[in-house]
């Protein structure tokens, strides 16, 4: 997801009518590969800590800023694409530093939406996903996060889920052919606002090795509970937005304002996320998502999220 939060307006609660189809064997418990149980008690986590670029307050050039987050401690950071910022210049700060590039956001997936009404933006919303999975696979990375659609008055539900469908399903060849996955995101873009949704969706493209999920465990917060997201998705999950939510302060000064705390003073349930990460095999990167800042701000959000880390 991106940095700015400004996409999440008003919410919708829907999606039951699909509830029953993505019960079964793929949306439950599924079994684990070898190396996949939950971590022995004092056992340390194999979870890796990143941020996202535009969190990142300190320095004018990108190594001077790959440099403060690896003194803040994380171990690599979510850039943006397409961007025009050169791909050399990331890479050669990240051969100085040491910090890998954990994913890369799709720049274009809410102004070039893949559900469009007009056939000519969903082609450049295509294309901007097929720069950034060959970005991300040019700068290392793994995982390219997209915003699937945008429901909204002119786009109904039904044609939002057709229409993402068959654009991304042109993506998979390539996505497959570099070892990129598209990996969906939960926002507030009044689209797939269930895990038995996401499950199915997901599901539907046959392409468990192109196409994933991103989870972002605070966006869900305010509708549901991420440890019953993450049980549910379960392998689906390929990497985790990690972020708070307050219920009680969206309650009583307005939704966005539930955002507005920081990471262990709101309302998500930790040692119980953590739990269900740990049940279905969930060990490689966390990224933050949340309001950036000088080095001292990213130290701070770094040692929250060895707290979480730890639980």
């Amino acid at each position: 997801m991106e940095t700015s939060l400004n996409r999440r307006d008003a919410l919708k609660i829907g999606g039951s009518l699909l509830a029953a189809a993505a019960l079964g064997p793929a949306a439950g418990a599924q079994p684990k590969p070898a190396g996949d149980a939950p971590p022995a008690a004092g056992t340390k986590r194999k979870l890796k800590k990143a941020v996202m670029y535009d969190m990142i307050g300190v320095g004018t050039t990108v190594l001077e800023k790959f440099q403060a987050i690896k003194e803040a401690g994380f171990d690599g950071v979510e850039v943006n694409r397409p961007n025009p910022t050169p791909i050399d210049e990331i890479k050669a700060a990240c051969e100085k530093t040491g910090i890998l590039i954990e994913g890369v956001v799709d720049s274009a997936h809410w102004r070039e939406t893949l559900s469009h009404n007009s056939p000519a933006i969903r082609a450049k919303g295509l294309a901007a996903l097929q720069t950034a999975l060959r970005d991300c696979k040019a700068l290392g990375g793994t995982s390219v996060l997209l915003v699937p659609g945008v429901v909204d008055k002119s786009v109904s539900y039904d044609n939002c889920w057709k229409r993402s469908q068959t654009e991304i399903r042109k993506a998979i060849p390539l996505a497959r052919e570099l070892g990129v996955k598209i990996a969906i995101e939960n926002v507030w873009n009044h689209f797939i606002m269930s895990p038995l949704e996401a499950a199915r969706y997901v599901d539907e493209f046959e392409a468990p090795d192109a196409v994933g999920w991103h989870f972002d465990i605070g966006n869900v917060i305010v509708y549901g509970w991420p440890e019953q997201w993450v049980r549910i998705l379960g392998k689906r999950i390929v990497k985790l937005h990690i972020k708070e939510f307050s219920r009680t302060r969206a309650d009583k000064e307005g939704l966005w304002k539930g955002f507005a705390v920081e990471l262990l003073e709101g309302d998500d349930d930790w040692p119980t996320v953590m739990k269900a990460l740990d049940e279905v095999g969930y060990n490689t990167w966390g990224c933050a998502e949340m309001g950036g800042g000088d080095l001292n701000r990213l130290k701070f959000i770094s040692q929250r999220m060895d707290k979480i880390w730890a639980m």
